[in-house]
């Protein structure tokens, strides 16, 4: 298949924003949340597609239909065992294929370029959250599980 990658821009929010609720919403996540988190989201994103604090890719077709997208942040973090020297990891998010590229490869060659991007900002430890769907694409990468834990408070 014949794709090409580029850097998302502020244009590209509209995509990002459907990228997100319909990732959400294959992983089963209540309608109602969704639209709950619509426009928070889009508020939040905007400023910062705009200066740079939210980047990533789009690979698209030969008719630069959009395919797939990755959003990657920097995120302050204090040092820590699994980054000693470094005060920030990379953050993926926002992982999507549409339905009809899946198993294609789309969303490795999406991690291989983010990889890339933070090595080339210094960046040398990341995180991600995974669906149950994505995991074991990110195991095949070399991601392990974390300890991490949430609760809504």
């Amino acid at each position: 298949m014949d794709l090409t990658h580029r850097p998302l821009t502020p244009d590209d929010l509209d995509l990002v924003c459907r990228h997100r609720a319909a990732m959400f919403r294959e992983s089963g996540r209540p309608e109602a949340a969704l639209t709950a988190m619509a426009d928070p989201f889009r508020g939040w994103l905007e400023p910062r597609l705009t200066d740079g604090r939210y980047f990533g890719f789009i690979l698209e077709d030969a008719v630069a239909a959009p395919l797939a997208g990755i959003g990657l942040m920097e995120i302050d973090w204090p040092p820590h065992p699994a980054h000693p020297q470094d005060g920030r990891r990379g953050y993926v998010l926002n992982v999507y294929v549409e339905p009809s590229h899946r198993r294609q490869g789309l969303a490795q060659r999406l991690m291989a370029l983010a990889e890339a991007e933070f090595r080339r900002r210094g960046i040398t430890y990341a995180i991600l959250h995974a669906t149950s769907a994505g995991r074991p694409l990110y195991e095949q990468a070399g991601w392990a599980p974390t300890t991490e834990m949430a609760r809504t408070l």
